[in-house]
């Protein structure tokens, strides 16, 4: 656990390349996400040495530092306030680059020294080695170059910026979500009547409006202006396009949802580039905006919102059909899949799907399906604790990281202990396949599990539960699927996703003699 957040910025600030290598600075609810300037000076060995780092993840476009939840927050606010003073420390230097040195002497020189006894900075000797350096820089750069292309596919492209668009809007979903489970119990209870719509139109208000942010963050992500992607996608919203007709049908306020709002804002991007690429500077002004607005608002109204309607309708029937037929099936492989997509970052990319699925229907069942892949590394987690007893270190990340995995957040077991050791981290998919399976069964006997709002899991989605069947029965399957993801995930660990030997003294404590894997000769697989 992170005890100083500010040194633990400190440490980190260097080992990415210092102030000038860092070209931004973000985070979500576990990570530290830095863009930078040149990928080859992090010295990533080093990074995942700081007490508190539990992994690195480059996804292409950013280079990410998990810390767990709660910590990350604090890490960051220090970072940027190192960041800053880092940047006016070099911004200062520069103004003083007169040629001088702290003396006053000229830089490069002794002091009284006269030109013709400096010795040149380069001799003959020594300009092959340079030669050869700058020959090797240059392969380095071409090698990075290539890499870059390769993880620049066209889905990790999409993917990674749907997931810059909701990233920042999650803690207003889990705010929001966590209000609207609180006065959907009131409202069951029926305690504090005259509270209950406060809180309801508190928890509605976001989600009403959630076109509004959309557009304006994929504006930013796609480089318009933020504010014309936010009035763009407004128009999604807006109760009056019910008098507005496409298609024969007239509009209804929402239509489209996120999904409307997405290609809004995307589309009025594209405008906006394009008229400032060709008006002069004097009509730039009124025009631009003018024309962004216009024409990607009609365009909106006649044509996206119907088709991202249609699609959105078509995401709620392929879920609804996917449980209640395949249930069995899809909870084992969506609860089996998810833990890979969380250690590439990809699962952000789901969070449109969620959102469509509870402006339609009010909850999306498929969240409490993948939040069992966390109840499958918890299991796992647990079966590492008690097999590995004499690796005090490794113990003493779990017990720190298991609070975080009961409640969902499973970067800091997968990036501390699972992933480190390789099987475990394929024994707590398992757990969650288990766990998935569970849910998705009980879907196709027709109790429906779903999540009123998106962000929290594990043991936190319970407030947020809802289903055809009452919160009780809701409760139950839910629960039920989260003990069996950990006794999955904790049996299939303990015998399977351990070598061997694992978790026996380095030496024979009576004897005081070396294991055979510490003697010479050949050495078993290391647990770790």
């Amino acid at each position: 656990m992170i005890k100083d957040p500010h040194a633990t910025a400190a440490a980190l600030l260097p080992l990415v390349g210092g102030p000038a290598n860092v070209t931004s600075v973000a985070h979500c609810m576990t990570r530290l996400r830095l863009g930078l300037a040149d990928r080859s000076r992090v010295d990533d060995e080093a990074l995942r040495a700081v007490p508190g780092v539990l992994g690195v993840v480059e996804d292409g476009a950013s280079y990410q530092v998990v810390l767990g939840p709660g910590v990350v927050g604090r890490v960051t606010a220090a970072f940027e306030t190192l960041l800053a003073a880092g940047r006016i420390g070099t911004a200062d230097d520069r103004a003083d680059g007169d040629g001088r040195n702290g003396d006053g002497e000229a830089d490069g020189k002794t002091a009284g020294a006269d030109d013709a006894s400096v010795t040149p900075a380069v001799t003959p000797a020594v300009a092959p080695a340079a030669d050869t350096a700058d020959a090797l820089a240059r392969r380095g750069a071409e090698l990075k170059a290539r890499q870059k292309a390769r993880n620049a596919t066209p889905l990790k492209t999409v993917l990674r910026r749907v997931a810059d668009i909701f990233v920042p809007l999650i803690p207003a979903l889990i705010g929001c979500g966590i209000v609207a489970g609180i006065a959907g119990l009131l409202t069951n209870l029926r305690w504090l009547p005259g509270l209950t719509p406060a809180l309801t139109a508190l928890s509605s208000a976001f989600m009403a409006l959630i076109a509004v942010f959309v557009g304006h963050n994929t504006a930013k992500e796609f480089g318009g202006t933020p504010v014309l992607g936010g009035a763009v996608a407004a128009v999604v919203v807006y109760p009056g396009v019910a008098k507005v007709t496409a298609f024969g049908t007239a509009l209804a306020p929402g239509q489209g949802g996120v999904l409307g709002a997405l290609a809004a804002a995307v589309l009025g991007t594209y405008v906006e580039k394009w008229c400032r690429a060709r008006l002069p500077g004097t009509l730039d002004v009124l025009l631009t905006p003018t024309l962004t607005v216009l024409v990607s608002g009609l365009l909106t109204l006649y044509v996206l919102m119907y088709a991202a309607g249609e699609v959105a309708t078509a995401i709620g029937t392929a879920a609804d059909w996917l449980l209640t037929t395949t249930g069995a099936l899809a909870g084992l492989i969506l609860g089996g899949l998810f833990l890979p997509l969380v250690m590439l970052g990809l699962h952000q990319a789901l969070i449109p799907i969620h959102t469509t699925l509870i402006e339609q229907q009010g909850h999306t069942v498929l969240l409490p399906v993948l939040a069992m892949a966390g109840a499958g590394q918890v299991g796992a987690a647990a079966a590492v604790y008690v097999r590995l007893r004499h690796d005090t270190s490794l113990r003493t990340t779990i017990r720190s990281a298991l609070p975080a995995g009961l409640l969902g957040v499973g970067e800091p077991l997968i990036y501390g202990v699972s992933l480190p050791l390789g099987r475990p981290f394929l024994t707590a998919c398992v757990g969650g396949a288990a766990g998935g399976a569970f849910v998705g069964l009980f879907a196709m006997l027709g109790t429906e599990v779903g999540a009123t709002a998106i962000g929290p899991s594990g043991w936190a989605l319970f407030p947020l539960l809802a289903g055809g069947g009452g919160w009780a029965v809701t409760a139950g399957v839910y629960g039920g699927g989260l003990l069996t993801g950990y006794a999955v995930g904790f049996l299939a660990t303990y015998f399977f996703g351990l070598p061997d030997g694992a978790g026996r003294p380095v030496c024979d404590p009576e004897k005081h003699e070396p294991r055979p894997a510490d003697r010479p000769g050949p050495r078993p697989a290391s647990p770790r």
